[in-house]
């Protein structure tokens, strides 16, 4: 038990990265009905991005966040509007195959750019920690844990109160609908792209004062946002954020117990366990 609370913490911080990488992903599902096989790839990127913009400038990940979310929103709306909307022919299925060309292109890129090797970023306050109720966190970890409460916090405001929310809910509820009263739907798709690529480029600046980044690092993530989503309810907002701690404490204390390297077959059970039995997920199938 005295290794149970400290595990469960940083079960809740680890699970609130997953669940900014889920809330991309969900908000692209949710409007564009299609899942985005670049969620990972794009995520890898942006680690990369934080990396080499600590190494140039000095600039630390927790303030290159705005920058960097700014720089990858654009880098998602050029993307859906210049790569993935011309292919697609209002095809579903060419918009995944899109997502996955586009996946292979960033990730033997990088791979033939910056080869295999595993790079990190040395921060003066990466092993401090702070106390909480009695168990020791990483001070990075906590600092992550409330910047992703806050960044999910600000996107839900963000689709529930704004113009833009409003289009973009309607766009998710009936499109052609939503572009008979003068919604530029092609526009809100490539926004949400955008805004789906801006998610996973914040949760890179959360995660590199405590992470690594390789070529290959985002596919662990994908995999667990995936289960996420599917775990939360396929586009709701709630059920990323709630699914995203849920798999991040169970990942924790199957790693307590098991060992670290199979922490995440907690994660996998689940997601089995909610297809056989909830396959709408904890919050329904509803959209964003």
């Amino acid at each position: 038990m005295e290794l149970l609370l400290p595990a469960v913490l940083n079960g809740l911080t680890t699970g609130a990265i997953y669940a900014v990488v889920a809330l991309g992903l969900t908000l692209i599902y949710g409007v564009l009905h299609i899942v985005n096989f670049a969620h990972g790839s794009l995520l890898m990127l942006a680690l990369y991005a934080v990396y080499f913009l600590h190494a140039a400038t000095g600039i630390d990940p927790y303030a290159a966040l705005p920058i960097l979310a700014v720089g990858f929103f654009a880098l998602g709306y050029v993307i859906q509007r210049l790569v993935v909307q011309p292919v697609s022919h209002g095809k579903d299925q060419n918009i995944l195959m899109a997502t996955l060309g586009i996946a292979i292109v960033i990730d033997n890129g990088a791979l033939a750019l910056w080869s295999s090797n595993t790079r990190t970023i040395d921060l003066p306050y990466a092993f401090d920690v702070v106390e909480v109720l009695g168990a020791f966190i990483p001070l990075p970890k906590a600092i992550g844990f409330f910047a992703a409460l806050g960044i999910a916090g600000v996107l839900w405001i963000a689709i529930q109160r704004t113009d833009l929310g409003r289009a973009i809910r309607a766009v998710a509820k009936e499109r052609q609908g939503a572009r008979l009263v003068g919604i530029r739907v092609e526009h809100i798709y490539a926004m949400c792209f955008g805004l789906g690529t801006a998610c996973v480029a914040a949760a890179a600046c959360l995660l590199l004062p405590t992470f690594y980044v390789t070529p290959q690092v985002g596919y662990a993530f994908v995999l667990v946002a995936f289960t996420t989503v599917v775990l939360g309810g396929m586009g709701s907002f709630p059920g990323a954020l709630v699914g995203g701690l849920l798999l991040g404490v169970v990942e924790a204390v199957a790693g307590l117990y098991l060992g670290e390297s199979l922490g995440q077959i907690g994660i996998f059970v689940i997601f089995i366990l909610v297809l056989l039995f909830r396959p709408t997920g904890l919050f329904g199938a509803k959209a964003a």
